[in-house]
């Protein structure tokens, strides 16, 4: 219960600060871009990097991750389904189906993994799956939905090695892979700016709530419900579903892969959809009504399995 006050509090703090910031102008009328663009071609790349060049890989081969990757699936695929038939375009429907399915499993999951779960690196598989497998895809998709039809081929397939994000997802990987080892005058300038990565994207989130109307009005409503629905409701209940029905979970197991599937969505949508300028206002209000109803629903988890 502590993990999850705590966690959700030092996010709500950021989030003010950021909107405050916005309120006053202290970044001027260009802060919020300047703090996504930072976030998204510098920090972003640089954290995603230090995290996996020294994660466990092996990791990636647990039963939970598999019951992560399902049920992530899942919803999403629910999500992309009602897209295609509303007739949602690429870009909006695949930040739509990142907000239904893609869990804060960094600066809220970790502390919640320690004071919830008790063992910060549980939130590892989630973190991973997420890093090397969701994030090149989703960016690969809004690269290519926004780049027009004019561009060759082989430019198209290598649209993941233009990205700066999956970049430094990849190299992060590859660097634990080859088991090679950083030198400490060059990891840590790129540690320092990769710290910058969170309090960026929680700043930039704040900073766009400034002068935004109440969630959940006008035509984005319908897209923001059926995405919070499914992060707040529908991946944790699926997950829960194939845990205990095929993969066999009980105890601390289930307890672990409920929880990180029923996280809120991650801020960090909302610096992807700010980048490509596509489903900005359906990411904001996604991510924060889905941030304040899943205080309840882990709540309500923790105590039901822990």
């Amino acid at each position: 219960m502590q993990g999850v006050l705590s966690g959700f509090l030092v996010i709500a703090v950021v989030i003010g600060v950021g909107y405050v910031i916005g309120r006053r102008g202290y970044l001027g009328a260009e802060g919020r871009e300047v703090l996504t663009k930072l976030a998204f071609h510098v920090a972003s790349p640089a954290l995603l990097f230090t995290t996996l060049a020294r994660a466990d890989l092996s990791v990636v081969f647990s039963g939970r991750l598999l019951v992560t990757a399902l049920s992530t699936a899942a919803v999403a695929g629910v999500f992309v389904a009602v897209g295609v038939a509303r007739r949602w375009g690429v870009g909006r429907t695949t930040i739509g189906a990142l907000c239904s399915s893609y869990v804060n499993s960094g600066n809220l999951g970790i502390p919640i993994a320690v004071y919830v779960l008790g063992d910060a690196s549980l939130v590892a598989p989630v973190l991973l799956f997420q890093l090397v497998g969701v994030t090149p895809v989703a960016l690969t998709i809004l690269d290519l939905s926004t780049a027009g039809e004019k561009q060759p081929l082989w430019r198209r397939l290598l649209t993941p090695l233009r990205n700066p994000i999956a970049v430094g997802s990849l190299a992060g990987v590859a660097v634990s892979a080859a088991g090679i080892g950083i030198p400490g005058p060059v990891w840590d300038p790129v540690q320092l700016i990769g710290n910058m990565a969170v309090p960026a994207v929680l700043l930039a989130f704040g900073i766009s709530l400034r002068g935004s109307t109440l969630p959940l009005r006008g035509g984005d409503r319908g897209a923001v419900l059926l995405a919070v629905g499914l992060k707040a409701v529908g991946q944790p209940l699926v997950a829960w579903v194939l845990a205990v029905g095929v993969f066999g979970l009980r105890g601390a197991h289930l307890l672990d892969v409920v929880v990180t599937s029923a996280l809120p969505a991650a801020q960090n949508l909302f610096t992807y959809a700010s980048s490509y300028r596509v489903g900005e206002k359906l990411a904001r209000e996604a991510i924060l009504v889905s941030t304040v109803l899943s205080v309840p629903v882990l709540v309500v988890v923790a105590a039901l399995l822990g």
